[in-house]
This record gives structure tokens, sequence and C-alpha cells, in this order.
């Protein structure tokens, strides 16, 4: 079966297991000329059975062996092994090999939601990402190693997750795993942007907030938003305008000389009743990106939020089946695979069903899909007619902030001759090594 009709039918069914097991074959080539004995349990069924595990919801390695064993599942002879091997190959085999089937997946979805993706969102941008890093739960002192430590201590983490979010497709673009759940986010962050084509839109929490990331981007031709950090001193060199509701401004960030940025950016000040919410971004013109459009912009980071909550919660990733890395690293991208194909199921059904992406429940459809996978030619077609009646879609309860625009010809605009850089001193506070904002 050709590639992408493999993806048709596991975007169109989600768990026809047997798509699952096709496509692990048609990516992962067994190694040839290795020393030692020959592996028995051919890779293609390993793999698929990890991701078959995550549909099913299994809580262990001995699941994985059971579906790798399952004689209902595999076309041809089984050669049976013990769990035992299966324990030994997941801790020992490389996990590349999943990553590259992760890959290969997502970029065939990619290409098959493409008519239902949000073209609306920052049109004018290349791409429009999020981007965050978040801690993997502690592993079970399940290892003689890891006995001795005590519930609850550091050493018990077995690191961290660091993404991009594509928001307009509602797609992992790029995964990062992190042995160190304590490295500093903007390290990770620059191998993950290094292959945004110039003129990618990047939005990220406070996580993220530093002058010599925030410059390294714009020097490398990337927009940014982000909040405004608590307590960051700043100079205004121009008031674009200002209602007393909304300001919008051009600030230097920094006002000392021990820790200055680059570049010129802009503050946006937006109060709603009693509270006040302050934006920064490097599109310095309003022409480009009005207050009201950046205030829902960075709303969308809860996308990347609820990506994570699938990964990690709807999905299990928060019961890791061992502590062994090797072993967690395979969950980790069976996981991901999986969270790849339920987000652009969503997005094909939104799209077909010209109904708003996040008024399609995604927890009722983990729930309820696999019933219209197994019973219907056109499972996709029979899930948009019952969701009206069946409260598959529902208004979103997402909170929504907004801004009121303001008309262009209130705006006041800068000299042609302003500056828009300055020497810049970087205070490094906390963030550990920075390696260089290049491509992956």
């Amino acid at each position: 079966m050709a590639g992408r009709e493999l993806v048709e039918g596991t975007l169109t069914s989600v768990l026809v297991e047997q798509t699952l097991v096709e496509l692990a074959a048609g990516v992962v080539v067994q190694p040839t000329g290795q020393r030692g004995r020959p592996l028995i349990l051919p890779a293609a069924v390993l793999w698929a059975s990890l991701a078959i595990g995550v549909l099913r919801g299994v809580m262990s390695q001995a699941d994985v062996w059971r579906l790798a064993m399952d004689r209902q599942l595999w076309r041809g002879p089984i050669v049976p092994v013990s769990d035992e091997a299966v324990y030994k190959r997941l801790a020992t085999a490389d996990s590349n090999a999943m990553a590259t089937l992760f890959r290969q997946i997502s970029a065939l979805l990619t290409e098959r939601i493409a008519p239902w993706c949000d073209g609306t969102l920052v049109p004018w941008a290349s791409d429009v990402v999020a981007l965050d890093a978040t801690t993997l739960d502690p592993v079970a002192r399940s290892i003689p190693a890891l006995r001795p430590v005590a519930r609850g201590d550091h050493a018990l983490l077995p690191g961290k997750i660091a993404g991009l979010f594509d928001l307009r497709r509602q797609q992992w673009r790029a995964i990062t795993l992190i042995d160190d759940a304590h490295q500093n986010e903007k390290v990770s962050a620059r191998r993950l942007v290094g292959d945004l084509p110039p003129g990618s839109m990047i939005v990220a929490d406070l996580g993220y907030f530093g002058f010599e990331w925030f410059d390294d981007l714009t020097d490398h031709g990337y927009l940014w938003v982000s909040r405004l950090r608590a307590k960051t001193t700043y100079r205004v060199q121009h008031v674009l305008y200002d209602d007393g509701v909304t300001v919008d401004s051009l600030v230097w960030l920094g006002a000392y000389r021990a820790d200055r940025a680059k570049h010129l950016v802009r503050l946006i000040r937006v109060r709603t009743g009693a509270t006040e919410r302050a934006y920064l971004t490097n599109v310095t013109s309003p022409l480009f990106l009005q207050p009201h459009d950046l205030v829902a912009l960075y709303a969308r980071r809860w996308d990347i939020e609820m990506a994570v909550s699938l990964v990690k919660r709807q999905l299990g990733l928060h019961l890791l089946w061992s502590a062994k890395p090797s072993v967690i690293y395979h969950q980790i991208w069976a996981v991901l695979i999986i969270a790849q194909i339920v987000q652009a199921l969503r997005v094909e059904i939104a799209g077909r069903a010209n109904i708003a992406l996040f008024d399609v429940s995604i927890e009722l459809l983990i729930r309820h899909f696999p019933r219209y996978a197994a019973q219907s030619d056109d499972p996709i077609s029979a899930y948009i007619a019952d969701g009206p009646h069946l409260h598959y879609f529902r208004p979103s309860r997402r909170i929504t902030i907004t801004a009121a625009p303001y008309a262009m010809h209130h705006v006041i605009f800068p000299p042609p001759d302003l500056t828009t850089t300055q020497i810049p001193r970087y205070a490094h506070r906390k963030c550990g090594p920075r390696p260089p904002l290049t491509s992956n």
C-alpha cells in the first residue's frame, strides 16, 4: 500500500491497527551486517505494537509483548519470543527508528489536512508556531539504581519534551527529547526553531523570555510575540497610539547598561476592566499586526498546552512503562505518533463539518470515534452526521481575550530616522550555554 493510502486509512479510522503495521514495515528497515545473533522479532512488529499499545491504552511493557505475540493481529507466522526478550529489546534498541516513523507520518498527515489548515492566522507569516517544553512525570523506582532515591527526588525525573506546535495545522512540527529536566528552555529552543523558514511567527510563554533570545530571533529573520515579564525595565522611544485603554509604543528593553536588548521592539498594553495585559513583539508596525490581532494570536498559545495535555494525560504518557531511558523514549515517540493522527483527524472533521476547530471535542473524539471506525466504511462522515445531536460538537469553553481595534489615521507613525538598534549587553541570568541559532 502506498504511503498516502496508508495515512488516509489510518486517518479515517485511527484504530485500524493493520495500517500502522504496514506503515511501520515500510519505514523501519532491519539492520544488516550487524554483529551477534540476528534479531528474531521484526522491527516493524515491535514499533507497530508500541503504537497500537498507545491506541489500546496499554499500561506496561508486558502488554506490548502480548500485542507482538497476538496471532489475530499479525499476518504470517509469528516467531514466539519471551516477554523478557521484548523488555531487553526496548531497553537497548535505538529510538531513532520510531523518531523517523514519527517524522514520515507527520509529513503525510500535513499533506492530507492541507485543505483545512487555518490560513487566516497571521496570513503574511511563513509559518505560525507555538513553542513550549513539558517535564515528564517521575518514574517508578523499579530498577536497582533508583531504589535508594527518595520519593519526590528530582533524580526520578526522566527529562522533558520540548516542541514546536504548528498553530495553523495543529501538528507537532518538531520535537526534542531532553535528558536534563532542569535545562533552561531557551537552550533546546535554539535547535527547534533552526529549521523554520525566515518570516515565521513564534509564540512562546515567559519561560522563553530573554533579551538575547529575542535579538537572535530578530537577527535570523523570525517574528515573535511574548508577554512582558514583570519587573522588566524598558525605555519608551515612541508612542504610536494611546487612548487610555490601549497603549501601543516602541521601546528599548532594559533601562540599564548592564542588561539591554539590541533591537527596538513594540510594547502593547491592553486594559480589560481592571486587568491590564502587556505584550511584546518585534513586528514594529501596526499596519501588519494591530493590538487586537496580537492579543488573539497570543491566546492561541493555549493550543500547545492542550496538545501537551493530549499527549500526557489523554494518551497516557503520565504513566511511564519503565525507568529505563530507551524504553521511555520509545513510549514517547509512540504516543506522539498517535497524537499527530488524532489531531489531524480533528482538523479534517472540523473542516468537512464547516465548524470551528475547537468545537470538536478531542476527548469525545478519542472515546467514541473507534466505534465509527469499526462499524462504518466512511467513519468521518458518520461521525459528522451524529456530531450535533450526540454533542460531539459543542461550543468551546476556552476563555476569549479581546481588544478593540483602532483606526490607522489615529496612529502617530515614528520618524524615518528613528534609531532601531543599539549595542546590546546581556546579563546571562541562569540560562546556561547558548548554542547557535542554526538549522538542526
